[in-house]
């Protein structure tokens, strides 16, 4: 079955989208946990089936139920968005604590977000921190800047101008448009140098 999924992703790579879907379905029957993300990513992308995002949710679901970190990020990230399914930010917090439990960097700073907002969680300005640091710490662009504008209000952490405008520079180096434009006006301003 190993060689099987290594050749249903080859030929998924290779954009061969009609003989991967005919492998990953092979795979499902077999109830290999990350078929049903690939499945998924098919309806939910349109590719070889029509686009349809309740049969992509409920396939990520089914590999999400499987820890497929990856396919719990997307379930969360449809439930937190209400898209193929409805619309429960709880549920969708409780998916991205699932992917961050497994190292998936981009649930680290959603979660982040849904406790700095308190949606679907109580706010918790403490508990974003930390995630968002993780996240930003692992490269997570989106948390870099989220973390710098904690480190810029003092919420959740100590407050610090200059680690606000070291995160926001980071963010701003990997293409982060808002962290672009906040560091563009601070150079125009005479506020920071570089």
């Amino acid at each position: 079955m190993e060689e099987l999924t290594k050749s249903a992703y080859e030929v998924l790579l290779a954009k061969e989208y009609e003989k991967a879907l005919e492998l990953y379905r092979a795979l499902a029957k077999t109830n290999e946990p990350t078929s049903y993300y690939y499945l998924g990513f098919f309806y939910f992308h349109g590719h070889v089936v029509p686009q349809d995002s309740k049969t992509a949710f409920e396939y990520f679901l089914e590999a999400a139920i499987r820890e497929v970190p990856v396919a719990q990020f997307e379930v969360a990230l449809m439930l937190e968005n209400g898209e193929g399914c409805e619309k429960n930010e709880s549920e969708a917090a409780f998916w991205y604590e699932e992917a961050a439990k497994r190292e998936n960097i981009d649930a680290f700073n959603n979660l982040g977000a849904m406790y700095k907002e308190g949606r679907g969680v109580i706010q918790d300005y403490k508990k974003a921190f930390v995630l968002f640091s993780k996240a930003a710490n692992a490269g997570n662009a989106k948390a870099q800047f989220n973390l710098g504008a904690l480190y810029d209000t003092g919420l959740g952490c100590e407050e610090n101008k200059e680690k606000a405008i070291e995160w926001c520079r980071k963010a701003a180096h990997q293409g982060h448009k808002l962290a672009q434009g906040i560091i563009f006006r601070m150079q125009n301003d005479g506020q920071i140098v570089f």
